[in-house]
């Protein structure tokens, strides 16, 4: 449990500093005076000025703030050349999507890590047998993992999809399948014939293979960092992609009146990095990855209180020409906030139920990870 809280405190650590420390670097080099940067939301553990800036841990570790000089109400406002408001829209936009962007680039760090140490995917040419169920026609015939399916129904076969239709033509009849077999060092091709079955058990297909066309590639050390970059900037992109169409999808079937139930929050989080903790290290960096992509999309949306809806408020600026009151905005922003964190109790009620349903952290997380 120890290391569970420990790589936790570690994952959620790293994603929020990195946050906050985009909104911080850019704050300070726009000229803008930096008040406070949070760790967690108060109330207040720790707290150490250094420099003008108190730096402080708070009590709930979900999250973190950098409060900025003149941010909310000109009324604050005791150095007019370092206030928030005072400076130019484009000043302002940078600042706020700092932490969305250094989000995306601790992601794409963090993909490229594991791609470098875990090997480059690639297509090939080659259908692969990963996994034979047990009792399965494959079994029965004699395949095992690590062969390669050469030629089925006399056709060579160079991809998944081909091999697939043609399984898929041959329901119920007899097939003959040439596979290659590695032995030792040398390989050997060998015939085997089987009846691809019309109603296979679920997920287990008429063959009962799990097969792939890709294979893991290992660069040369030196072009490692390089390729992983490209690969990890790749996979937040993907993830980016995937966590956007699943918000809409989301935000769809509210308006149904439908509940999401693929949500986790804080107790939720905790029990995905445990799961992750117990594979290795390069699970936990990637679930670094996924969840920093998280982050940043969260951060863009333009609700209140969030970045994205801060950066509303100015576009709406530069639409009509002038600025909302910053005490209305300041306000707006409030009650946002507290509507995120009625969510944030609702989804962590939601979390524990599961939790309790699952029969403990281990069972929650294997069943957050399906």
């Amino acid at each position: 449990m120890f290391g569970s809280i420990f790589a936790f405190v570690i994952v959620l650590s790293v994603i929020v500093l990195v946050h906050e420390a985009g909104h911080f670097f850019v704050a300070k080099k726009m000229g803008v005076k930096v008040e406070e940067f949070g760790f967690g939301i108060p109330p207040k553990l720790w707290s150490k000025k250094i420099g003008e800036t108190v730096y402080s841990i708070n009590l709930l570790p979900f999250g973190g703030f950098v409060k900025l000089h003149g941010e909310n109400s000109e009324d604050e406002v005791t150095d007019v050349n370092r206030a928030f408001l005072n400076k130019s829209k484009k000043a302002r936009t940078l600042i706020l999507s700092a932490g969305v962007i250094m989000n995306f680039l601790l992601a794409i760090f963090a993909f490229s890590i594991v791609y470098s140490f875990s090997g480059i995917p690639r297509e090939t040419d080659k259908v692969k047998i990963l996994e034979v169920t047990t009792g399965s026609p494959a079994q029965v015939a004699g395949i095992v993992p690590g062969d390669i399916v050469k030629v089925v129904a006399k056709e060579e076969i160079n991809s998944v999809s081909q091999f697939v239709n043609l399984v898929d033509e041959a329901k119920g009849e007899k097939l003959k399948i040439t596979i290659e077999r590695v032995i030792g060092d040398e390989t050997e091709d060998k015939n085997v014939t089987l009846t691809p079955r019309e109603n296979p058990p679920e997920d287990e297909g008429p063959l009962g293979v799990v097969i792939t066309a890709t294979e893991i590639y290992y660069p040369p050390i030196w072009q490692r960092p390089f390729v992983g970059i490209y690969y990890g900037f790749k996979e937040a992109v993907f993830w980016g992609r995937a966590l956007v169409l699943g918000f809409v999808g989301i935000f769809a079937n509210l308006f149904k009146g439908v509940t999401p139930k693929d949500i986790a929050g804080p107790v939720g989080i905790f029990a995905l990095t445990s799961q992750a903790a117990t594979i290795g290290a390069l699970a936990v960096v990637n679930f670094i990855g996924i969840l920093s992509v998280n982050l940043a999309i969260l951060n863009i949306i333009p609700f209140p209180a969030l970045d994205g809806g801060r950066i509303l408020f100015i576009v709406v600026e530069g639409i009509i020409g002038k600025r909302v009151t910053p005490k209305i905005e300041a306000m707006i922003h409030t009650i946002g906030f507290m509507i995120l964190l009625l969510l944030l109790l609702a989804i962590t009620a939601h979390d524990i139920k599961n939790l309790i349903s699952a029969g403990g952290l281990s069972g929650f997380g294997e069943k957050l990870f399906e």
